[in-house]
């Protein structure tokens, strides 16, 4: 499953009353981005990836990732000629990863950092 387009950095709080309907008990919102229409939550029990779509975007899908499936990860940052830093994430029995594109103002290092915490935690 391949997600493509630019993410930046969201308000977790703001996201956390948004999206209030699809955590459980105490689960709370880290941190979270937007790509277009569709969302990232960082959770401290999952990885959510909210999938508007349809042109209208009322339709949306919600992946929900348990981090004890992610098997590994991986992050390229922005370069001179590409802009954009990339958040790559396998899932056990998936051959093909997630991939998220984040513009340069996303420090990609703290999206690691997030990741590595929930993953190996």
């Amino acid at each position: 499953m391949g997600i493509f387009g630019n993410a930046h950095t969201v308000d977790p709080a703001a996201w956390q009353q948004e999206y209030a309907r699809l955590f459980g008990q105490g689960e709370r919102v880290h941190a979270a981005y937007l790509l277009v229409r569709d969302t990232m939550l960082f959770t401290d029990r999952r990885l959510i990836l909210v999938d508007k779509q349809g042109i209208t975007g009322k339709k949306v899908e919600y992946h929900s990732i348990p981090y004890r499936s992610i098997t590994h990860f991986a992050v390229e940052t922005a370069g001179t000629f590409d802009m954009d830093g990339e958040l790559k994430i396998w899932i056990s029995s998936n051959p093909v990863p997630v991939a998220k594109t984040f513009t340069k103002s996303v420090d990609i290092y703290e999206v690691q950092a997030i990741l590595t915490q929930f993953v190996t935690g």
